[in-house]
């Protein structure tokens, strides 16, 4: 099992050469040096780029071609192409290779590699905890993944070796990893990530014409993220629709809460809730600063 933890990876395809693909094609030419990263589009203005930009050696528009002779295969397409996605690399995928990928949800995954991948093709689940609301190649960085964390989605059937060889490779290029259960992984996500980007799109929506001019600072960093792919948030929400409802039902209850403090009598309550949200937002930020400026 430890052969995977320290075996050479000389050859890693990315199946998906946007944003997050794109900079992690980056981050591992520049810790990898003696890798060759083959490249999987379907537009060939993407793939280009992608050659243009050095984020991959090799670019292919067939999957299994990309995927041939890989000892590390990236999944970076939508959510909702990741099934069928494995059911095209999983017949040609040599043995020993491992699978990962990146998608924000991850039972359906998860579920679809175990159904789908033959025995000797390893899959472990992975989700980078990294992005923009930029689309595309072109935006990729080098250090997007620096300091971010990568969360792990192990379960009873994942390989040992498998496992810990993808979490030193997300190490190498410079994450923190940590594992969580698929089931897990979905219902914190559904609160953090999935639940955010749905509250940004609603507050765009309710917008009136004549409101909108008015916006400053604080309304388009509260609503920032609203700018990502429909399509890819589509099926994010969909794919994780039973925690997102139960995320929005949690949500519903603070605004039912604040909706009563908003009476005359509640003013000193008002304020305390305020000071509340705002102690703990601040609690996160010198975390989130520890974590990416260590002792």
């Amino acid at each position: 099992m430890g052969y995977y933890r320290t075996m050479p990876v000389s050859r890693v395809s990315i199946l998906g050469v946007g944003l997050l693909g794109g900079s992690i094609g980056l981050a591992a030419r520049a810790s990898l040096s003696s890798c060759k990263i083959a490249g999987y589009g379907h537009r060939r203005t993407s793939l280009d780029k992608a050659l243009q930009f050095g984020a991959i050696d090799e670019a292919y528009d067939n999957a299994a071609a990309a995927v041939r002779n890989a000892e590390l295969i990236i999944l970076c397409t939508p959510v909702g192409l990741l099934a069928e996605m494995l059911r095209q690399i999983g017949p040609v995928c040599q043995s020993g290779a491992i699978v990962t990928d990146v998608g924000s949800t991850k039972r359906s995954v998860v579920k679809a590699a175990e159904e789908t991948l033959p025995k000797g093709v390893h899959f472990v689940g992975s989700h980078p905890m990294a992005g923009s609301e930029k689309r595309g190649v072109e935006y990729a960085r080098t250090d997007l993944l620096q300091n971010a964390t990568c969360i792990l989605t192990p379960t009873p059937r994942t390989d040992t070796g498998a496992l810990e060889a993808v979490e030193a490779f997300w190490q190498s290029l410079g994450m923190q990893t940590t594992r969580l259960s698929p089931e897990e992984h979905d219902r914190q996500l559904a609160d953090v990530s999935h639940l955010p980007h749905a509250l940004a799109a609603a507050l765009i929506a309710m917008q009136s014409d004549s409101t909108l001019p008015l916006a400053g600072k604080g309304f388009l960093d509260a609503t920032r993220i609203a700018g990502g792919d429909g399509g890819l948030w589509r099926d994010i929400l969909q794919d994780n629709r039973d925690n997102l409802r139960a995320s929005l039902e949690r949500l519903q209850g603070q605004l039912n809460k604040l909706l009563g403090l908003l009476e005359p009598k509640q003013a000193a309550q008002l304020e305390t809730w305020l000071n509340a949200a705002a102690s703990r937002r601040e609690q996160l930020l010198q975390q989130k600063l520890h974590e990416v400026t260590p002792d």
